[in-house]
């Protein structure tokens, strides 16, 4: 009998920096830089850096993903809406990944996953052109065997699953509601990987979440933004990004274990 263990490769964490520009845009200038915080997360255990180029410009610009493409030395993930001027301006940009989002200009931030179902058709041509330019996609999507199928219908190689619905009802202490919308993250990172989908989750994610999340064996990669931006106001972006880096790496070990 072989009582060999197996291990896993360490969860990626991809930092997204859009809060940055949030903050520099609700006064104007230069500072604080995007570009900056991407580097120093990177510096202080990121694996790669996201930012979200929104209709509406909010947060992130252009030139900030210009920048970033040319001045990080890490995969750089482009979240986007499947529109024909963010595809222009993906396949001008070149960045490692492009992970498709739902966009509303009246939400304050992703409300939930993309309708991969309804949206097939649509979806299809992006993630055909996006592919044939060399550059990973991704979709965003919801923790359902619907959305999973669709993803993997129109050739997605990887999905990300929309935790937002898990981690708020931690934070409110629903503990029934928390531990059903658990059991839907657990059972869709494991069909997508029995579909061969690359499986990676993100949204409301705090240093608590993601120890428990890391501890799900298919979890590739975990994109984490707002929560990591406002601790940084107490401790420094260099410290949230090594506490998460660490609380992430503690959930993986105490799983192999």
């Amino acid at each position: 009998m072989n009582n060999a263990r197996i291990i896993r490769p360490k969860i990626r964490l991809g930092v997204n920096v859009d809060h940055v520009a949030t903050l520099r845009n609700a006064r104007g200038g230069a500072v604080p830089d995007p570009l900056r915080a991407a580097q120093m997360a990177l510096a202080a255990g990121a694996d790669g850096i996201t930012a979200h180029l929104r209709e509406d410009r909010r947060h992130i610009n252009d030139d900030d993903m210009r920048r970033l493409k040319a001045s990080i030395d890490a995969p750089l993930n482009f979240e986007m809406a499947a529109t024909e001027q963010m595809l222009d301006i993906a396949l001008k940009t070149r960045p490692h990944a492009c992970c498709l989002v739902p966009e509303k200009r009246t939400e304050r931030t992703t409300e939930g996953g993309l309708d991969v179902v309804g949206g097939h058709k649509h979806l299809l041509p992006f993630v055909n052109e996006l592919s044939r330019a060399g550059i990973r996609v991704s979709l965003f999507i919801e923790p359902s065997f619907e959305a999973l199928a669709a993803a993997a219908a129109i050739r997605a190689p990887v999905v990300e699953l929309h935790t937002g619905a898990w981690c708020n009802a931690v934070a409110l202490g629903q503990t029934d509601a928390a531990a059903a919308e658990f059991s839907r993250l657990r059972a869709a990172a494991s069909e997508a990987a029995r579909l061969g989908l690359e499986c990676h989750a993100g949204h409301g994610l705090d240093f608590d979440t993601a120890r428990i999340i890391a501890a799900l064996p298919e979890l590739v990669e975990l994109n984490i933004g707002h929560f990591l931006i406002g601790e940084a106001i107490f401790i420094g972006l260099e410290a949230s990004v090594r506490f998460m880096r660490a609380a992430m790496d503690e959930g993986h070990k105490a799983a192999a274990s």
